[in-house]
């Protein structure tokens, strides 16, 4: 029976749909809704036989690539900015012209796969997402106080984050116009620390209950957001073949452009999980600045900073982290602060 090769083009409520054959040409183009059993429904009354069926990742290909391998269709999702090179050569753009491009990468083969996330990481992920949402949204409340009031002349200080709206109402106790204007907002700013300790709990939780992630946290620095969100990120270990990949996955090794005469390295790439890369940075932060115990890690770290200055040292422990977080996941070892990780 003949192979057949599928492109989804994706958007909220419909989904462009092209079906080539092995010579690529057209057997079938559509629009259904963007649904799996809508799209597996489609593909049966054409009573073709796929070989691949590609969509690009997207907010919605995690939904659609389980239910679609669910229906027996095998679904592969594809890396978005490769897939944007390739269909941004042609002259006009359509959502019916994507979808036959797709289809004809996954006829080709000239393409990259992306890992879709198991359930579980994908709730980590969430619960880490609306808690860094929480904490943002805390910081805004905060700093809008601080600078509104600075403009009456009452400087606030130093102060805790939960003894923030106390400081706000004594200061502002022979005030109370002031008072009656900033309390509906410190409401807000108490109701979202309120939920912010309720998320952060269950982060605790989830971090107790994962064996990986409290060996993750026997590194210096690593503290249970870093080690979930590291854990949920990855998801597998076996993903990368080796462990030096990983700090390439999430950005953190220098841009280089080479072309003839021309190479030169810049900044870091800053390309993958930008959740994941700034939580490995401020785990170096803290490894550098407050860890008391002395490590073969930190020295390291020290030196390259009293080299190239802090900053790029902070850099070069995260990614330096994140080989070693990933070596300790695959091997299952604990840390060892001044030799060769200990099995677990």
């Amino acid at each position: 029976m003949n192979q057949h090769y599928v492109g989804l083009d994706v958007s909220l409520d419909q989904t462009s749909l092209c079906v080539l054959d092995g010579a690529g040409q057209v057997v079938c183009e559509t629009k259904v809704d963007t649904d799996p059993a809508a799209i597996a429904a489609c593909l049966c009354r054409a009573g073709v036989s796929v070989a691949r069926l590609g969509l690009e990742a997207g907010p919605l290909s995690q939904w659609l690539y389980a239910g679609l391998m669910a229906s027996g269709l095998p679904a592969i999702c594809i890396e978005t900015r490769h897939t944007k090179a390739v269909i941004g050569a042609m002259p006009v753009k359509t959502d019916r012209g994507d979808a036959r491009g797709i289809a004809q990468l996954m006829r080709t083969g000239w393409f990259r796969a992306v890992h879709v996330k198991t359930r579980q990481a994908q709730e980590w992920r969430l619960l880490l997402t609306q808690r860094r949402l929480l904490v943002s949204k805390l910081i805004d409340v905060e700093a809008e106080i601080r600078g509104t009031l600075r403009g009456f002349g009452i400087r606030i200080g130093r102060v805790g984050r939960a003894g923030f709206a106390g400081r706000i109402r004594e200061l502002l106790a022979d005030q109370p116009k002031l008072l009656q204007v900033i309390e509906p907002v410190l409401v807000v700013q108490a109701a979202l620390l309120a939920q912010r300790d309720v998320l952060h709990r269950l982060v605790l939780q989830a971090v107790r209950e994962e064996e990986v992630c409290r060996r993750l946290m026997t590194v210096p620095g690593v503290g249970p957001i870093t080690a979930l969100a590291f854990r949920a990120t990855v998801d597998r270990a076996d993903r990368f073949t080796r462990s030096k990949d990983v700090g390439a996955h999430f950005g953190l090794t220098p841009r280089r452009y080479q072309s003839g005469e021309t190479d030169r390295s810049g900044a870091i790439a800053k390309t993958g999980d930008v959740l994941t890369r700034h939580a490995l940075y401020e785990a170096a932060t803290s490894m550098l600045v407050h860890a008391s115990k002395p490590s073969a890690l930190r020295s390291w770290a020290l030196a390259i900073a009293q080299r190239r200055g802090l900053q790029k040292a902070r850099v070069a422990l995260a990614r330096r982290l994140a080989v070693v977080l990933h070596r300790m996941w695959s091997d299952g070892t604990t840390f060892q602060p001044l030799g060769r990780a200990a099995a677990a």
